[in-house]
């Protein structure tokens, strides 16, 4: 067998790339996916320089279409698909009462549409793997939402119960489903959320991607369904 595979959807900046280096630091062939072409390129320079493969695949992961895409382009690439981390995230900083209907719509399908789209086609490919694993990326906020974040948790708690239910659906085939929960994140999205958060009490994204790639170690072959919250 060849390297295992990886596809990391939001995968052109912020937690996705620091996953996608991670994964290339210990073999992986990584594929990096997301709406931003110049982003990906980007990162997927940086992982070959590190002498790892990698395909960057353009893809609207809230589109039944595209995620259907991206597992088979990925498979068509590198021959298989062994882990698929559903990173893509999108957050609406806003109190329920006040919150733009269209805006939600779209946190709805990217946050709870768009990983239940991908993990669909990801688990008909590692089924013929004869396992894989799915690390779901979720939120401090689906436990603990503080104000103007309600709903934002709520898409993430969504989350947390589908890895739960893909857990139960991939036991019989082999495949391992978990969930990583972070506080805040040293990123551009919470920058631009909130740009006076103090920076002692924010997580290098490093910290994320190591705890995504430690799910994918045969140390954790025994555990599936849990979600494990990193913070400060």
């Amino acid at each position: 067998m060849g390297n295992q595979v990886v596809a990391i959807t939001g995968g052109g900046s912020g937690i996705g790339r620091a996953i996608a280096l991670a994964f290339a630091e210990r073999g992986f062939d990584v594929v990096v996916s997301g709406r931003n072409s110049d982003k990906l390129d980007a990162v997927a320079g940086e992982v070959r320089a590190m002498g790892a493969n990698c395909e960057p695949i353009v893809a609207d992961i809230a589109k039944s279409g595209d995620a259907e895409d991206l597992v088979t382009k990925t498979v068509m690439v590198f021959g298989r698909l062994d882990v698929l981390v559903n990173n893509a995230g999108n957050a609406v900083l806003s109190d329920v009462a006040d919150m733009d209907i269209r805006a939600f719509d779209t946190m709805l399908a990217v946050n709870a549409a768009g990983p239940t789209y991908t993990s669909k086609y990801a688990l008909n490919a590692m089924k013929k793997n004869g396992g894989g694993t799915i690390v779901n990326i979720s939120s401090m906020a689906a436990a603990d939402p503080f104000p103007g974040l309600g709903a934002y948790g709520a898409t993430k708690a969504y989350v947390n119960l589908l890895t739960k239910a893909l857990a139960t659906e991939g036991k019989p085939h082999g495949i391992r489903a978990f969930c990583v929960g972070p506080g805040a994140v040293e990123t551009e999205m919470l920058r631009s959320s909130f740009p006076d958060f103090p920076a002692d009490q924010t997580l290098p994204t490093k910290a994320i991607a190591d705890m995504v790639v430690l799910m994918t170690n045969p140390a954790c072959q025994y555990s599936s369904g849990q979600t494990i919250y990193v913070s400060k």
